[in-house]
Protein backbone atom coordinates (compact mmCIF):
# COMPACT_ATOMS: atom_id res chain seq x y z
CA UNK A 1 0.00 0.00 0.00
CA UNK A 2 1.18 3.35 -0.87
CA UNK A 3 0.04 6.29 0.94
CA UNK A 4 1.31 9.95 0.37
CA UNK A 5 -0.59 13.45 0.69
CA UNK A 6 -0.08 15.00 -2.32
CA UNK A 7 1.50 18.46 -2.35
CA UNK A 8 0.18 21.42 -4.35
CA UNK A 9 0.65 20.77 -8.33
CA UNK A 10 -1.24 21.97 -11.11
CA UNK A 11 -3.31 20.53 -13.45
CA UNK A 12 -3.10 21.98 -17.23
CA UNK A 13 -5.59 19.58 -19.06
CA UNK A 14 -9.51 20.35 -19.17
CA UNK A 15 -11.35 18.15 -16.99
CA UNK A 16 -15.10 17.23 -17.57
CA UNK A 17 -17.35 16.41 -14.81
CA UNK A 18 -20.03 13.54 -16.04
CA UNK A 19 -22.29 14.31 -12.65
CA UNK A 20 -22.65 16.55 -10.48
CA UNK A 21 -23.42 15.37 -7.07
CA UNK A 22 -22.44 16.59 -3.87
CA UNK A 23 -18.66 14.53 -4.31
CA UNK A 24 -18.35 15.86 -7.84
CA UNK A 25 -18.68 19.74 -6.09
CA UNK A 26 -16.47 18.64 -3.30
CA UNK A 27 -13.66 17.79 -5.55
CA UNK A 28 -14.66 20.68 -7.80
CA UNK A 29 -14.49 22.61 -4.82
CA UNK A 30 -10.80 21.59 -3.45
CA UNK A 31 -9.31 22.03 -7.09
CA UNK A 32 -10.21 25.48 -7.21
CA UNK A 33 -9.76 26.38 -3.41
CA UNK A 34 -6.46 25.58 -3.82
CA UNK A 35 -5.46 26.38 -7.34
CA UNK A 36 -4.39 23.04 -8.88
CA UNK A 37 -7.16 23.73 -12.10
CA UNK A 38 -8.39 26.91 -13.47
CA UNK A 39 -12.12 27.11 -13.12
CA UNK A 40 -12.52 27.49 -16.81
CA UNK A 41 -10.85 24.54 -17.64
CA UNK A 42 -13.82 22.67 -15.43
CA UNK A 43 -17.25 21.93 -17.24
CA UNK A 44 -20.07 19.97 -14.70
CA UNK A 45 -22.35 17.60 -16.70
CA UNK A 46 -25.37 16.25 -15.57
CA UNK A 47 -28.99 15.17 -17.55
CA UNK A 48 -31.26 17.08 -16.50
CA UNK A 49 -30.68 19.30 -13.37
CA UNK A 50 -30.57 23.06 -14.58
CA UNK A 51 -30.71 24.54 -11.40
CA UNK A 52 -28.17 22.30 -10.14
CA UNK A 53 -25.80 23.03 -12.82
CA UNK A 54 -26.99 27.22 -12.53
CA UNK A 55 -25.68 27.23 -8.65
CA UNK A 56 -22.69 25.53 -9.61
CA UNK A 57 -21.30 28.33 -12.03
CA UNK A 58 -22.65 30.54 -9.67
CA UNK A 59 -20.38 29.28 -7.06
CA UNK A 60 -17.29 28.48 -8.75
CA UNK A 61 -17.48 29.78 -12.13
CA UNK A 62 -16.55 26.39 -13.97
CA UNK A 63 -18.52 25.24 -17.20
CA UNK A 64 -21.59 23.91 -17.35
CA UNK A 65 -24.50 22.24 -19.61
CA UNK A 66 -26.73 19.17 -19.69
CA UNK A 67 -27.43 20.53 -23.59
CA UNK A 68 -28.05 16.44 -25.16
CA UNK A 69 -26.68 18.23 -28.36
CA UNK A 70 -23.31 19.43 -26.99
CA UNK A 71 -22.76 16.94 -24.44
CA UNK A 72 -21.29 14.71 -26.83
CA UNK A 73 -18.59 17.05 -28.29
CA UNK A 74 -17.83 18.24 -25.26
CA UNK A 75 -17.09 14.42 -24.01
CA UNK A 76 -15.27 14.16 -27.43
CA UNK A 77 -12.99 16.79 -26.57
CA UNK A 78 -12.18 16.46 -22.95
CA UNK A 79 -8.91 14.59 -21.98
CA UNK A 80 -9.81 13.75 -18.44
CA UNK A 81 -13.46 12.77 -17.78
CA UNK A 82 -14.40 11.89 -14.08
CA UNK A 83 -17.51 9.48 -13.75
CA UNK A 84 -19.68 11.13 -10.38
CA UNK A 85 -22.88 9.51 -11.51
CA UNK A 86 -24.99 6.84 -10.15
CA UNK A 87 -24.45 3.19 -10.20
CA UNK A 88 -27.84 2.51 -11.48
CA UNK A 89 -27.16 5.09 -14.98
CA UNK A 90 -23.33 3.87 -15.29
CA UNK A 91 -24.70 0.80 -18.03
CA UNK A 92 -26.45 3.32 -20.31
CA UNK A 93 -23.82 6.18 -19.82
CA UNK A 94 -20.73 4.36 -20.31
CA UNK A 95 -21.99 2.54 -23.17
CA UNK A 96 -22.72 5.96 -24.82
CA UNK A 97 -19.63 7.35 -24.10
CA UNK A 98 -17.09 4.77 -25.40
CA UNK A 99 -17.27 5.79 -29.14
CA UNK A 100 -16.96 9.53 -28.27
CA UNK A 101 -13.50 8.73 -26.33
CA UNK A 102 -9.76 8.61 -28.52
CA UNK A 103 -7.59 6.27 -26.92
CA UNK A 104 -5.72 8.05 -24.18
CA UNK A 105 -8.66 9.55 -22.83
CA UNK A 106 -8.38 8.99 -18.89
CA UNK A 107 -11.45 7.75 -17.30
CA UNK A 108 -12.09 8.70 -13.62
CA UNK A 109 -14.55 6.56 -11.91
CA UNK A 110 -16.16 7.73 -9.08
CA UNK A 111 -18.60 5.09 -8.90
CA UNK A 112 -19.23 2.67 -6.19
CA UNK A 113 -18.78 -0.96 -6.71
CA UNK A 114 -18.27 -0.53 -10.36
CA UNK A 115 -14.72 -2.51 -11.54
CA UNK A 116 -11.91 -1.72 -14.09
CA UNK A 117 -13.22 -4.95 -16.23
CA UNK A 118 -17.14 -4.10 -16.17
CA UNK A 119 -15.88 -0.26 -17.09
CA UNK A 120 -14.02 -1.19 -19.96
CA UNK A 121 -16.11 -3.66 -20.90
CA UNK A 122 -19.39 -1.37 -21.07
CA UNK A 123 -16.99 1.14 -22.60
CA UNK A 124 -16.11 -1.57 -25.20
CA UNK A 125 -12.09 -0.76 -24.70
CA UNK A 126 -9.28 -1.02 -22.68
CA UNK A 127 -9.79 2.15 -21.97
CA UNK A 128 -7.01 4.09 -19.37
CA UNK A 129 -9.02 4.00 -16.04
CA UNK A 130 -8.79 4.89 -12.41
CA UNK A 131 -11.18 3.65 -9.81
CA UNK A 132 -11.40 5.96 -6.89
CA UNK A 133 -13.08 5.56 -3.35
CA UNK A 134 -13.86 9.04 -1.77
CA UNK A 135 -14.94 9.69 1.94
CA UNK A 136 -17.68 12.28 2.11
CA UNK A 137 -14.81 14.34 4.31
CA UNK A 138 -13.89 15.16 1.06
CA UNK A 139 -16.32 18.26 0.88
CA UNK A 140 -13.91 19.75 3.49
CA UNK A 141 -10.40 19.15 2.09
CA UNK A 142 -9.96 16.17 4.51
CA UNK A 143 -11.14 13.49 2.72
CA UNK A 144 -9.38 9.91 2.59
CA UNK A 145 -9.29 8.40 -1.02
CA UNK A 146 -8.59 4.75 -2.60
CA UNK A 147 -7.35 4.73 -5.65
CA UNK A 148 -6.80 1.44 -8.16
CA UNK A 149 -5.59 1.76 -12.00
CA UNK A 150 -5.61 -0.07 -14.75
CA UNK A 151 -2.95 -1.20 -16.32
CA UNK A 152 -3.64 1.24 -19.54
CA UNK A 153 -2.48 4.32 -17.21
CA UNK A 154 0.60 6.13 -17.92
CA UNK A 155 3.27 8.01 -15.35
CA UNK A 156 1.30 11.43 -16.52
CA UNK A 157 -2.28 10.07 -16.38
CA UNK A 158 -1.26 8.60 -12.85
CA UNK A 159 0.07 12.24 -11.27
CA UNK A 160 -3.55 13.46 -12.89
CA UNK A 161 -4.93 11.34 -10.84
CA UNK A 162 -2.78 12.19 -7.52
CA UNK A 163 -3.81 15.74 -8.01
CA UNK A 164 -7.63 15.54 -8.38
CA UNK A 165 -7.81 13.60 -4.66
CA UNK A 166 -5.06 15.56 -3.55
CA UNK A 167 -6.81 18.64 -3.26
CA UNK A 168 -9.24 17.01 -1.42
CA UNK A 169 -7.44 15.09 1.14
CA UNK A 170 -4.69 12.36 1.55
CA UNK A 171 -4.41 9.44 -1.43
CA UNK A 172 -3.87 5.39 -0.82
CA UNK A 173 -3.13 3.59 -3.79
CA UNK A 174 -3.98 -0.62 -3.56
CA UNK A 175 -4.56 -3.21 -5.40
CA UNK A 176 -8.42 -3.47 -6.91
CA UNK A 177 -9.08 -5.99 -5.05
CA UNK A 178 -8.08 -4.12 -1.60
CA UNK A 179 -10.99 -1.37 -2.23
CA UNK A 180 -13.57 -2.83 -0.35
CA UNK A 181 -11.46 -3.70 2.43
CA UNK A 182 -10.75 -0.12 1.94
CA UNK A 183 -14.15 1.40 1.83
CA UNK A 184 -14.71 -0.53 4.93
CA UNK A 185 -12.01 1.70 6.87
CA UNK A 186 -12.52 5.10 5.52
CA UNK A 187 -14.75 4.91 2.52
CA UNK A 188 -17.68 4.24 5.69
CA UNK A 189 -15.29 4.95 8.09
CA UNK A 190 -16.67 8.98 9.36
CA UNK A 191 -20.16 6.79 10.10
CA UNK A 192 -18.36 4.68 13.12
CA UNK A 193 -17.07 7.48 14.21
CA UNK A 194 -19.96 9.49 14.01
CA UNK A 195 -22.33 6.63 15.79
CA UNK A 196 -19.33 6.99 18.66
CA UNK A 197 -19.77 10.60 19.11
CA UNK A 198 -23.95 10.32 19.41
CA UNK A 199 -22.94 7.55 22.26
CA UNK A 200 -20.46 9.64 23.78
CA UNK A 201 -22.86 12.91 23.74
CA UNK A 202 -25.66 10.53 24.98
CA UNK A 203 -24.10 10.11 27.92
CA UNK A 204 -23.26 13.13 28.78
CA UNK A 205 -26.84 14.32 28.47
CA UNK A 206 -28.06 11.50 30.78
CA UNK A 207 -25.10 12.34 33.07
CA UNK A 208 -27.00 15.90 33.52
CA UNK A 209 -24.72 17.95 30.91
CA UNK A 210 -26.56 20.12 28.45
CA UNK A 211 -26.62 19.02 24.93
CA UNK A 212 -24.41 21.93 23.57
CA UNK A 213 -21.87 21.26 25.59
CA UNK A 214 -21.70 17.55 24.99
CA UNK A 215 -21.52 18.44 21.53
CA UNK A 216 -18.78 20.96 22.20
CA UNK A 217 -16.76 18.17 24.17
CA UNK A 218 -17.35 15.16 22.06
CA UNK A 219 -16.28 16.97 18.96
CA UNK A 220 -13.27 18.67 20.30
CA UNK A 221 -12.31 15.38 21.73
CA UNK A 222 -12.74 13.32 18.71
CA UNK A 223 -10.83 16.26 17.02
CA UNK A 224 -7.87 16.45 19.67
CA UNK A 225 -7.54 12.53 19.20
CA UNK A 226 -7.30 12.42 15.64
CA UNK A 227 -4.79 15.26 15.58
CA UNK A 228 -2.61 13.59 18.54
CA UNK A 229 -2.13 10.35 16.35
CA UNK A 230 -1.26 12.77 13.25
CA UNK A 231 0.96 15.04 14.75
CA UNK A 232 2.77 13.05 17.23
CA UNK A 233 3.21 9.86 14.77
CA UNK A 234 2.70 7.67 17.98
CA UNK A 235 0.43 4.22 17.70
CA UNK A 236 -2.88 4.91 19.01
CA UNK A 237 -2.14 1.68 21.20
CA UNK A 238 0.91 3.77 23.04
CA UNK A 239 -1.18 7.11 23.26
CA UNK A 240 -4.47 4.98 24.86
CA UNK A 241 -1.65 3.74 27.48
CA UNK A 242 -0.62 7.22 27.98
CA UNK A 243 -3.82 8.18 29.34
CA UNK A 244 -4.92 5.08 31.36
CA UNK A 245 -3.50 4.76 34.32
CA UNK A 246 -3.88 1.11 36.43
CA UNK A 247 -7.06 0.99 38.24
CA UNK A 248 -7.99 4.54 37.03
CA UNK A 249 -11.43 5.95 35.59
CA UNK A 250 -10.39 5.53 31.79
CA UNK A 251 -8.94 1.78 32.83
CA UNK A 252 -12.91 1.30 34.10
CA UNK A 253 -14.12 2.66 30.62
CA UNK A 254 -11.82 0.58 28.61
CA UNK A 255 -12.73 -2.70 30.55
CA UNK A 256 -16.20 -1.78 30.07
CA UNK A 257 -15.93 -1.39 26.35
CA UNK A 258 -14.07 -4.76 26.48
CA UNK A 259 -16.67 -6.44 28.07
CA UNK A 260 -18.84 -5.41 25.35
CA UNK A 261 -16.22 -6.78 22.62
CA UNK A 262 -15.59 -3.28 21.63
CA UNK A 263 -12.24 -4.06 19.85
CA UNK A 264 -13.53 -7.55 17.96
CA UNK A 265 -16.66 -5.94 17.01
CA UNK A 266 -15.40 -2.89 15.24
CA UNK A 267 -13.29 -5.61 13.25
CA UNK A 268 -16.36 -7.51 12.71
CA UNK A 269 -17.83 -4.37 11.64
CA UNK A 270 -15.60 -3.24 8.78
CA UNK A 271 -15.09 -6.46 7.24
CA UNK A 272 -19.15 -6.93 6.88
CA UNK A 273 -19.09 -3.15 4.91
CA UNK A 274 -16.43 -4.79 2.36
CA UNK A 275 -18.27 -8.00 2.23
CA UNK A 276 -21.41 -5.99 1.35
CA UNK A 277 -19.48 -3.61 -0.39
CA UNK A 278 -18.11 -6.30 -2.55
CA UNK A 279 -21.73 -7.76 -2.41
CA UNK A 280 -23.57 -5.13 -4.10
CA UNK A 281 -20.78 -4.66 -6.90
CA UNK A 282 -21.62 -8.02 -7.76
CA UNK A 283 -25.58 -7.32 -7.87
CA UNK A 284 -24.43 -4.08 -9.95
CA UNK A 285 -22.75 -6.53 -12.55
CA UNK A 286 -25.42 -9.14 -12.62
CA UNK A 287 -27.84 -6.43 -13.01
CA UNK A 288 -25.74 -4.60 -16.15
CA UNK A 289 -25.06 -7.94 -18.12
Amino acid sequence: MNKMSQQQAMITEPITFYGAGSMAEAIVKGLIAKTVVQASDITMLNRSNSRRLDELQQLYSVKVSNDSAAVPEILQNSPVIVLAIKPKDAAEVLRSLGPLLSEDTLIVSVIAGLTIRTIQDLLGRKQPVARTMPNTSSSIGLGATGISYSKEINDRQRQTVMTLFGAVGTVTIVEEDKLEILTGISGSGPAYIYYMMEAMMAAGIRGGLTPQQCRELTVQTVLGAARMVQLTGEEPSALRAKVTSPNGSTQAAIETLDKGDFFETVIAAVARCAERSKEMGAALKEGIS
